[in-house]
């Protein structure tokens, strides 16, 4: 495992981050230079703190594969969806009930309603994976994941009382949304890459434009099919996200109807289950395998590894020598610790 660790990304990352962003080319991981370097920014800002507010920072962590000098992977966490100059905007998924008594006809239907919140949760997301890194022994992706709940905990004053993760509905193979193009297209005249692209920045046109309440009768069968669907690509996020706390809360993307999955921050299990330790001299044998992070004052500012630890019960942690060494730690230095469950057989 100490092939492998996990950092804040830097802006001198730019151009293996661009190599990842062109599998899957996305509003947090976009595969346009300017536009990555402007995420960058903003995250080396975040974890400086050089941005005042909480709300405003956006964390990205780096998953490196060390010996080859690879980034393999990425995530982030947004301190808060909602200001007054960028709302949270969303569908929010209701039922209405219609009957005649003349035509003895009785219908469900399904209404997506625009919602505007300027106060909402913090938001984790952005998890890409390397294609040649998926499935390995050494569930990397578990570790690009569960780091952002570690950073919620150690930082828990700087994120909001509610957790959100958006997950990505079932797509086209180009990567158009069947619900865009019922809707979207329909009162905005963009298309699905362009208006995602813009909405990052300006959310102005959608609150402007889109309509108050959607009936998905009038929608086609392909658009009313994803209304809330978890695409087979995010199906294993949906199962961790559900284990460690999050429901489905209701709510939709209204660019792409993907469903919105919340929980209570201090709830979440990850969250509450990182636990700071202090670092004590010794050996093993190591008996539980964790998630160890700490904060620098220098870059990276971030870091983490998985490694094999000793919890003691008096709240120390052994490490092995190397990872020590690694993080650049002394004993009695502080550190964030998360166990890592055993892999299923």
């Amino acid at each position: 495992m100490g092939r492998f660790e996990i950092r804040a990304a830097l802006p001198s990352d730019l151009p293996q981050l661009l190599e990842l962003a062109r599998f899957l080319d996305t509003v947090n991981l976009p595969a346009d230079p300017q536009a990555l370097e402007a995420v960058l920014a903003l995250s080396e800002a975040s974890f400086t703190g050089r941005i005042a507010s909480p709300g405003k920072r956006e964390y990205v962590f780096l998953l490196r594969d060390v010996e080859a000098d690879r980034a393999v992977g990425t995530s982030m966490v947004m301190g808060q969806l909602g200001r007054r100059d960028a709302p949270y905007i969303f569908f929010e998924v209701q039922e209405e009930e219609r009957y005649s008594r003349t035509l003895d006809r009785h219908f469900v239907h399904t209404i997506l309603v625009s919602r505007y919140v300027y106060n909402g949760p913090s938001e984790v997301g952005g998890l890409v994976m390397h294609p040649e890194y998926r499935n390995r022994a050494e569930r990397l992706g578990t570790l690009i994941s569960y780091v952002r709940f570690s950073f919620v905990a150690m930082h828990r004053a700087s994120f909001r009382d509610e957790l959100l993760a958006e997950l990505l509905p079932p797509l086209e193979p180009d990567g158009t949304s069947h619900l865009w193009e019922a809707v979207g297209r329909r009162f905005t005249g963009l298309d699905y890459r362009e208006a995602d692209r813009i909405s990052k920045h300006n959310k102005e046109f959608i609150k402007e434009l889109f309509p108050p309440a959607v009936y998905a009768a009038v929608l086609s069968e392909n658009a009313r099919g994803v209304i809330g669907q978890v695409g087979e690509q995010t199906r294993g996020v949906e199962r961790m996200l559900r284990r460690i706390g999050f429901e489905y809360a209701g709510r939709v993307d209204p660019f792409d109807g993907g469903p919105h999955f919340t929980a209570p921050t201090d709830r979440v299990s990850l969250v509450g289950n990182t636990v700071e330790r202090v670092l004590m001299p010794g050996s093993g044998p190591f008996d539980t395998t964790a998630l160890v992070c700490r904060t620098c004052a220098e870059a990276p500012y971030f870091h983490a590894v998985p490694t094999p630890v000793t919890l003691l019960t008096d709240g120390g942690v052994i490490l092995p020598e190397a990872e020590v060494r690694a993080l650049g730690l002394d004993p009695g230095e502080r550190i964030w610790v998360l166990p890592l469950p055993t892999p299923r057989a």
